[in-house]
């Protein structure tokens, strides 16, 4: 089965982005760099998988997802016209500034994020059925974001995000023209460097926009997976038991009878929406 099918949706927003964007503006080229810096990892990891039949260790794959996410943060600290606040949800003129320890924060997103897809991604259009809802859901937050009357009737930061909206859309188009082939039974499989990237992608998106915080709540399908994976180690190494059959927790839903197709329809449904409901949460701000 053809793998690493997440390059094509990686290069459909390259060039999507020379063509489309402007140029000028610092955050495009910030968000490349993340998308494409951790679909690079995800890239080798999934060509030694094909060549030598064993993927990077873990150690190393972490190593490489911390230093970055480490370069990405430093970077547009340093360079872009970044603000170090955090936008707190339901708290309208709750917004400390958390300085320099903007870099952890940002390097904690985007890992825990892009990691979080990576689990999800373990049946044919499940992840990418997932991102979907996210990816429009925080395209639309961007434009909002942007647009200095509207952030302003929102009571959230006004923010340099619309033409990461454009990008964000062009992820939309790109990951419905994957799911075509990758809906069940799939024809082709993103590997790491669709599910790495794509995951950095949306944190990025959320990040820029100044409303990571509203990330758990849209993603909280990804929080669900990535959840299950440490709950099940804990029980595992300290009272030697299973709290599910098998994680991450779709695969606890397979072993419990549930048919493939059945538990991708109602995780996109569940993701659709969290979505909502974090758009929701936007407006009772």
């Amino acid at each position: 089965m053809p793998t690493m099918g997440g390059i094509f949706i990686l290069m459909v927003v390259v060039i999507s982005a020379l063509l489309w964007c402007d140029l000028t503006v610092k955050e495009v080229w910030f968000f490349l760099l993340g998308m494409l810096g951790f679909g690079a990892i995800g890239c080798w990891d999934d060509w030694r998988k094909i060549k030598h039949g064993k993927g990077i260790s873990i150690g190393v794959k972490f190593a490489l997802q911390w230093l970055t996410a480490f370069g990405i943060a430093y970077v547009w600290m340093h360079w872009g016209q970044v603000s170090t606040v955090i936008s707190f949800p339901f708290f309208k003129h709750f917004n400390p500034d958390i300085g320099w320890w903007f870099i952890p924060w940002v390097m904690l997103v985007i890992v825990g994020c892009s990691n979080a897809v990576n689990l999800t991604d373990g049946l044919d259009g499940l992840a990418i059925g997932a991102l979907l809802p996210n990816f429009a859901t925080f395209s639309l937050i961007c434009y909002l974001a942007g647009n200095a009357r509207i952030a302003d009737y929102l009571a959230i930061p006004f923010t340099q995000t619309s033409e990461i909206a454009v990008l964000g859309m062009t992820l939309v188009g790109a990951s419905l023209g994957f799911l075509w082939y990758n809906a069940y039974p799939a024809q082709i499989f993103m590997g790491d460097v669709g599910s790495l990237g794509l995951g950095a992608a949306l944190a990025m998106m959320a990040l820029m926009a100044k409303q990571e915080l509203l990330l758990p709540i849209a993603g909280g399908l990804f929080v669900m997976e990535a959840s299950s994976v440490i709950i099940q180690i804990i029980a595992r190494r300290k009272w030697d038991k299973r709290i599910f059959k098998m994680a991450p927790i779709h695969h606890h839903f397979e072993l419990l009878g549930w048919q493939e197709s059945k538990i991708t329809v109602r995780f996109a449904i569940i993701s659709f929406v969290l979505c909502l409901l974090a758009l929701i949460t936007l407006k009772l701000r």
